[in-house]
């Protein structure tokens, strides 16, 4: 016995199809719910939706499993069947967490959840507490970065399918390491969407870059909020998901007197305390908002972190050798660099060139621990012309110092795949719609956003050809190869001394103080008795420090403190430790 039900508030007629049959549903509710329970549906059960009087069969907006793809019957799912093995694990606090990105796809030759598991030793070796899984939300097509997702409550096929996500969460749990999944609450995809056949999901009067804008604030935007909502503690109970990373929250559109992310926060802290465990909300976020981060007590939505775009921007600005296009030109001096450091924000109310207005707001008192520090990233790699690695731009000497100086800074540090050992394989944009005349267009519009910038439209990869995705899979036979192990030494050096160094896991607001030259182009950071020292200048610098300062790392072999100064080449850091005054 199955009860079916969806929400459908503007239809006249639903009908349930159940192989060749279709059976009448009965509603809609005072909410908008049609329902029938069938007697010997159950697991494995494939059905589908007819909406007035139109012939075709639609997926359940709500799917659990979507075994043939996003266009395909949805299939019943038993969310109770799984036997869980993790009832002893306990979530460590982010404030002391080293978060690996990763996309299932382009992670392992398979590019499944299942084979994923095969390399959770690795993260556990180089010292990854918590693990972020890119969208896994099913898509249309086999490929793709997951962030066009359509059926929001399935986990795409290809990678495994929902047994696989939870094999994949308990596996980790046994290494004692957290699950954030990312997920995407501000629009749907452009292929396999059919919410709308049933209800205002979206809504014209607001737009994104990506589609239509979800409906937070409209006629029926009560329920459109608790499918969000629902999908959200479905992740975090259902599959022992540890946290959710909220994709473009500056994309929402909410002038509710009950802002969604607030709503949002209120159900998880809700779904702690009757799990008995911790989870946690991460915003991407453009506006740079404190109130995203700021307790809900005091006047915030109660996000737990966000990331630090700002911080990124200001970094890969000072170490990229290239012109600086789009965004970069709001940075690129080392005072950028020092300001993000040490108020986290470098837009914070002040006249912003790129977006030609004034922008942000100060996070004043806010943790710093309360943001996500990061070089690379799936966007800051995958949204390039040709998705060239860090070393790539900035050299490798520069990527050892981008890698200290984010593992070393007040932030919640942040690793994307492969970045750990200078990864030679690209992350290119790649999807696979099957709509020959959306791919189209996708290839092409590709073509045209960079062709603007100066580039060969010819140079630019194909996001619809199977080859960009297969080019940017890992290549794990290089990973203890040459300069590549040297760089994997470099990531468990740092991981480690941030671990094990209680001055690197404070995040409160003061404890970073920095001293820098703009025409030299040093940098001291200062956190309690660390010392972080960078020297990106065209010639070598002595740093004065105080006696008794030992080195706890370099990037440099030779580093050493001399008659209270330690001099280092350009394209070089050391940390030390200075003695306690």
């Amino acid at each position: 016995m199955h009860t079916f039900e969806v929400w459908a508030p503007l239809v006249s007629r639903v009908a349930l199809k159940l192989k060749d049959a279709a059976l009448p549903m009965r509603g809609p509710d005072e909410k908008g719910w049609w329902r029938l329970r069938v007697d010997g549906a159950g697991p494995g059960t494939e059905y589908g939706f007819q909406v007035d009087e139109e012939t075709a069969v639609y997926p359940d907006p709500r799917s659990l499993w979507q075994p043939h793809g996003v266009h395909g019957l949805s299939r019943v799912y038993d969310q109770t069947a799984f036997d869980w093995t993790d009832a002893g694990f306990q979530l460590r606090p982010l404030s002391s967490g080293i978060i690996y990105e990763l996309h299932v796809g382009t992670f392992t030759p398979e590019g499944t959840l299942d084979s994923a598991i095969a390399r959770l030793d690795h993260l556990v070796n180089l010292g990854i507490t918590h693990v972020e899984l890119m969208p896994v939300a099913a898509f249309d097509g086999v490929h793709g970065w997951g962030y066009d997702g359509v059926a929001l409550f399935a986990v795409h096929e290809p990678c495994g399918g929902p047994d696989a996500l939870k094999r994949f969460v308990d596996a980790a749990h046994a290494k004692g390491m957290a699950v954030l999944l990312d997920v995407v609450y501000n629009h749907f995809g452009p292929s396999g969407n059919y919410t709308g056949k049933f209800g205002l999901y979206t809504i014209d009067s607001h737009h994104t870059p990506w589609g239509g804008a979800v409906n937070l604030e409209g006629p029926w935007s009560h329920e459109v909020r608790r499918f969000f909502c629902d999908n959200a503690l479905m992740w975090m109970r259902d599959f022992h998901v540890d946290g959710l990373r909220l994709d473009a929250v500056h994309a929402y559109v909410d002038r509710s007197a009950i802002h969604f992310l607030e709503q949002l926060a209120t159900e998880t802290r809700a779904l702690e305390a009757a799990l008995g465990r911790r989870k946690v909300l991460i915003a991407e976020s453009d506006s740079n908002d404190p109130r995203i981060v700021t307790a809900r007590e005091a006047g915030g939505f109660g996000l737990d972190a966000q990331w630090s775009d700002d911080f990124h921007h200001a970094l890969f600005s000072v170490l990229n050798r290239g012109p600086l296009e789009g965004y970069y030109i709001d940075f690129g001096r080392m005072s950028h660099l020092a300001k993000a450091l040490e108020q986290t924000f470098v837009y914070d109310g002040i006249f912003s060139k790129h977006r030609k207005r004034v922008h942000g707001k100060a996070p004043r008192n806010l943790p710093q621990d309360r943001f996500l520090g990061y070089i690379q990233n799936h966007d800051q790699v995958g949204n390039r012309a040709v998705g060239e690695r860090l070393q790539e731009n900035a050299g490798f000497e520069r990527a050892m110092v981008a890698a200290a100086i984010v593992l070393t800074s007040p932030f919640v540090p942040m690793i994307f795949q492969g970045e750990e050992w200078a990864a030679s394989s690209p992350f290119q944009y790649f999807a696979d719609h099957q709509d020959p005349a959306l791919a189209k267009a996708v290839s092409e519009g590709r073509k045209r956003e960079f062709e603007a910038f100066g580039w060969d439209p010819d140079s630019i990869p194909d996001p619809e050809k199977r080859e960009t995705f297969l080019r940017s899979k890992l290549k794990w036979d290089e990973a203890c190869q040459g300069d590549h192990a040297r760089m994997q030494a470099w990531y468990r050096e740092l991981i480690r001394l941030r671990r094990s160094t209680p001055s690197l896991s404070n995040g409160e607001p003061g404890n970073t103080r920095v001293t820098f030259d703009e025409k030299e182009r040093w940098l001291m950071v200062r956190r309690g008795e660390i010392r972080t020292l960078c020297n990106l200048g065209d010639r070598g610098y002595a740093f004065p420090v105080p006696g008794g300062s030992i080195v706890l790392i370099s990037s440099q072999p030779g580093a050493a403190v001399r008659d209270s100064a330690i001099e280092l080449g350009p394209d070089t850091l050391a940390v030390i430790k200075c003695p306690e005054t």
